[in-house]
């Protein structure tokens, strides 16, 4: 930091130099700043952020609700001027567009660059230097999973069945060709041939889970064969796994069916956990809908889409996981599912149901007529589709229809029957309000009283069934002093002239972690560089947001001088308060001389706190 030994930070002696340690250190601080600076350039803050959630104009800036912590109201917000965003809610999370990438997608920092460089068309080879070995070998499966996709593309038009197949089960040329649909042949290894011949090694090709080696010899053979294969992509809409669909019911050696779909194993890239097939295209219309509608397989989100219905995604046969609503959370409060649903308090349905539940989203549930799964539907009737989407039933209807609908409600063992079915799901409600709109129902339903209704609700407990949610080791109320200190921050942003107005003695009332961003502010005259010291340019950036936001048409000179006044007085109580437990210590040791001495030194603190 240019001047600073020099300046306002050399009055704080030792002090000041701890503090200022490791403004270069930064891993990413010497790089090569050129092309990360070209990505950066070429994408606009507010476009990529509001790619992922949903984002308001406020003033200058945008605000949402935070993605990386749940809260009622909007404290997320972007600043477009700075291109930074951060959070003033209880995570205090904050930065430029590859903090939000990496924090969004749960990813390090090469493959943050990685991802921002595909979507600003900057070759990522200026920037591979920086990526770690797992970035690199990450890079690999996806070159690997991108030349097997089009390998299963041209497999699919050169055989007439597979096309045949999936043109006899309603899918358009336009879909197969959207969602890059292909076919695995029949032959052992027909793709592990052909990825050994572009150069590829036979390990890298079972670490993108596309082959297996045989346990009775060295050879490798296709994991995938004879299917109809469907890409699963991430949101960036790159391939990084596959769902195949068995053509033919063929018996296997043991007498056994062969699985009718099979997926890719856990890879680097691909967790099933953590994707939601077709999300990558359908996360935008889920914003503008305000909800998600939730089917089980592949088949079920193309013929949606094909049918009009573009707000859907899969679960790809999985119950719904932690990470998922997470991700769904981004893009709306709001799902509907259209799978089987059974109240069983075991079936894997039904626990995802209920952490949707307790993350608070609001569920429908989409009965189809028949029990015809979408596809079949979409296919027969996409009106009728439509229809059983516009009059999806609350959750609350839904599972009181099924529970009245298997008890009779007029005998003593059907109301038992009843509420051991209803009790568990009202119990995990988080909402205390919709929790006793569900007992009155269940009591009019029932004809038992409310009180008795409560009292077997307390007795049932739940557990394994919430979401754990991530907490920042920052998650802390600030207190008053870190308060001012911030404000002192934002009003040097806004008006720099108040930047005169604190004298060099005053840094020494601020906290250590403090000083070397006010430090910085006063010897810029609170003008922001576009260049910054790595260590406390978040912090900077925090300031200058708040100093958006928070800052009106006030006396900034009189409010700054207040803060400081204050910012004086709570030190002053501290050093008061510190000098009492001394006198007491002196006192119990009887020390008589250091009492003396402490005394003195509390008389004069005491003197420059009435003062103040």
């Amino acid at each position: 930091m240019e001047g600073s030994d020099s300046g306002l930070f050399h009055a704080l002696g030792e002090r000041a130099s701890v503090s200022s340690r490791g403004f270069e250190s930064h891993p990413f601080r010497i790089m090569m700043d050129s092309p990360i600076e070209e990505i950066k350039n070429k994408l606009d803050i507010v476009e990529l952020i509001g790619s992922y959630i949903k984002l308001q104009k406020a003033g200058a800036n945008y605000r949402a609700v935070c993605p990386f912590h749940t809260e009622k109201g909007p404290s997320f917000f972007v600043s477009p001027a700075r291109q930074i965003w951060h959070c003033f809610g209880s995570c205090s999370e904050g930065g430029d567009i590859v903090k939000f990438i990496m924090k969004i997608e749960g990813v390090e920092f090469g493959e943050a660059l990685r991802i921002l460089a595909q979507k600003a068309g900057v070759d990522l080879k200026k920037i591979s230097p920086q990526l770690t070995a797992q970035n690199k070998q990450k890079q690999k499966l996806y070159e690997i999973i991108e030349l097997a996709c089009k390998f299963f593309q041209k497999q699919l038009e050169a055989n007439k069945d597979a096309k045949q197949y999936l043109l006899g089960r309603g899918v358009s040329e336009e879909s197969i060709v959207s969602w890059r649909l292909g076919y695995s042949p029949e032959a052992w290894d027909s793709l592990h041939s052909f990825l050994i011949q572009q150069g590829y090694g036979a390990d890298e090709i079972v670490n993108a889970g596309l082959s297996l080696k045989s346990q009775k010899s060295s050879k490798f053979f296709d994991r995938f064969r004879d299917r109809i294969m469907f890409p699963i992509f991430d949101l960036n809409s790159q391939p990084v796994a596959f769902g195949g669909r068995v053509l033919k019911n063929i018996k296997r050696q043991d007498g056994a069916q062969e699985a009718k779909y099979i997926n890719s194993p856990a890879t680097l890239l691909y967790d099933k956990s953590r994707i939601l097939y077709g999300l990558n295209k359908a996360h935008l219309e889920i914003r503008k809908e305000d909800y998600c509608i939730l089917v089980e397989g592949y088949m079920d989100v193309l013929m949606a889409r094909q049918g009009g219905t573009r707000n859907v995604a899969a679960t790809s046969g999985t119950a719904l996981t932690p990470y998922q609503l997470k991700i769904l959370k981004r893009f709306t409060n709001n799902l509907y599912t259209s799978f089987d649903m059974d109240l069983a308090g075991g079936s894997a349905t039904k626990r995802g149901i209920d952490l949707a539940q307790a993350e608070g989203f609001d569920i429908k549930v989409v009965v189809l007529p028949g029990d015809k799964d979408p596809a079949d539907l979409v296919l027969r009737d996409p009106e009728l589709w439509k229809e059983s989407v516009k009059n999806a039933k609350t959750i609350h209807d839904f599972y009181f229809s099924i529970a009245l609908a298997k008890f009779n409600k007029n005998t003593a063992d059907g109301k038992k029957e009843i509420s051991k079915l209803l009790l568990p799901v009202i119990k995990k409600i988080p909402n205390q309000i919709e929790q006793s709109v569900w007992v009155k129902s269940l009591s009019d339903e029932i004809g038992v009283k409310e009180e008795y209704i409560l009292a077997e609700l307390n007795k049932i407990s739940v557990s394994g069934n919430r979401i754990v949610k991530e907490e920042s080791s920052r998650n802390t109320i600030k207190n008053r002093k870190e308060l001012l200190e911030e404000r002192l921050g934002a009003l040097m942003i806004k008006n720099p002239a108040v930047c005169e107005l604190m004298a060099k003695d005053d840094l020494k009332l601020v906290s250590l972690s403090m000083v070397p961003t006010l430090d910085y502010l006063i010897q810029n005259k609170g003008i922001l560089g576009k260049e910054m010291p790595e260590s406390f340019s978040q912090k900077i950036n925090q300031l200058f947001l708040k100093s958006e936001i928070e800052l009106g048409e006030n006396d900034y000179i009189s409010e700054f001088k207040d803060c400081l006044r204050q910012l004086k007085i709570l030190c002053s109580k501290d050093r008061l308060r510190n000098m009492s437990e001394e006198i007491r210590k002196a006192e119990q040791e009887k020390n008589h001389e250091k009492v003396r001495q402490l005394m003195e030194q509390f008389s004069q603190e005491t003197k420059l706190f009435e003062k103040s």
